[in-house]
């Protein structure tokens, strides 16, 4: 096997990624193409990942492509997570990956409903909403959540969920709304709050696309989804496709296979996979700096994260589920992350001193943000300790 050492493929990843200054991309679709999908849990993170990549692409022009073309769309998929997908690669998600979300989520559901009480026969009960709240949107409205929760009786249903200290009663339209995501009947449409919030309307897909929405096979699905994953992640192991995909270990192998995937001798000694003809390690780059939001695509892509990552940090900048807050890089490390001031001025926190050369690298990219935001301050549900710290200074 060919070997693929660490700065080879921090060296891919500035490139590959839109990191590297002399290799940033031009628009919003570029980026999320280049990606294969942006985090869209939370919302501030679709947009800051594309200013990250780009030049001159500003809050609108990303608000653009999400809701009057339509190139990007939100859908739920991999671990049941709210991901920005580049329109084509939809159908596959939908028979894959989404598919596999939509069917454990509605089992939790009807599960759910039985045990609360609220039907005898808790999957025929969930279709019949399902049923309600997509003949209610047959015209191709786009309403919110609280609307439709007014106007379909089945979604203002309220059920005891969980158990012990954990259970609380709600309504089960938030979960019902997301099963119907997660099959990709309906889609979160046009945001009714600021770019930093989320606040859907929910409208069919079919009406959202203008075209009825027509899915790959499993297989065929997830092959698709890995092709692409390796193209931007590659090479990456076995574990880190696994942990990135969601899926069942036999998915997980045969994808792979059905890509024609090459192996390649990562230096932690384990076989990275990449796709055919990618096996040469890339050259070098001039070192870069960037900033990059919490639960950013780049510092996601892999479960395991050594060579760009220092274990011993993983504490200060990932929460307890491992989920990445903000992080600041420097020539393909993450050396801290970074927090705004009440006015919006972006401020790095270091985890220790990276040298001259690379502060007043991420101090240009901070003010490149602070620039970007315009005084708009981002706050973050996944906020990692460090992120936490600084708040309360």
């Amino acid at each position: 096997m060919h070997p693929f050492p660490d700065p080879a493929r921090r060296a891919r990843l500035a490139r590959r990624h839109g990191l590297h200054p002399g290799h940033r991309l031009a628009d919003a679709v570029s980026v999320t193409a280049a990606m294969t999908v942006l985090h869209a849990t939370e919302a501030p993170t679709v947009h800051l990942a594309v200013a990250a990549r780009s030049e001159g692409v500003t809050i609108a022009d990303v608000d653009a492509e999400l809701y009057r073309r339509r190139t990007l769309v939100k859908q739920l998929a991999m671990r049941r997570t709210l991901f920005v997908f580049p329109r084509d690669l939809l159908p596959a998600a939908w028979g894959s990956a989404s598919a596999r979300v939509a069917a454990a989520e509605g089992r939790r559901l009807a599960a759910d409903i039985e045990k609360a009480g609220a039907a005898a026969d808790g999957s025929a009960w969930l279709e019949e909403a399902a049923a309600a709240v997509l003949e209610r949107l047959a015209a191709g409205e786009e309403l919110d959540a609280a609307t439709l929760r007014a106007e379909v009786p089945a979604l203002a249903t309220r059920i005891v969920f969980g158990s012990g200290k954990w259970s609380q009663e709600a309504p089960v339209a938030p979960r019902l709304l997301t099963v119907l995501g997660a099959r990709g009947l309906l889609v979160r449409g046009s945001n009714g709050g600021h770019w930093r919030l989320s606040k859907p309307r929910w409208t069919p897909m079919a009406s959202w696309l203008g075209e009825e929405p027509a899915l790959l096979p499993e297989a065929a699905g997830y092959a698709e989804l890995v092709r692409r994953w390796l193209w931007t992640f590659g090479p990456g192991t076995e574990s880190d496709l696994a942990w990135w995909l969601g899926a069942t270990k036999a998915a997980v192998r045969r994808a792979p296979a059905d890509v024609a995937a090459v192996g390649v001798r990562l230096d932690s000694g384990e076989t990275g996979w990449v796709l055919p003809g990618d096996e040469v390690p890339d050259a070098p780059v001039e070192p870069w700096g960037a900033l990059l939001p919490t639960l950013d695509p780049t510092t996601m892509g892999w479960k395991q994260r050594d060579f760009y990552l220092d274990p011993d940090d993983v504490p200060f900048l990932f929460d307890s589920a491992g989920n990445a807050g903000t992080t600041a890089w420097w020539d393909g490390r993450v050396v801290g992350c970074w927090v705004q001031d009440a006015d919006g001025t972006v401020r790095v926190v270091y985890r220790r001193d990276p040298g001259p050369d690379a502060r007043a690298a991420l101090a240009h990219e901070a003010a490149r943000l602070t620039d970007w935001m315009g005084g708009e301050v981002v706050t973050n549900v996944f906020a990692s300790p460090q992120v936490r710290g600084e708040r309360l200074r």
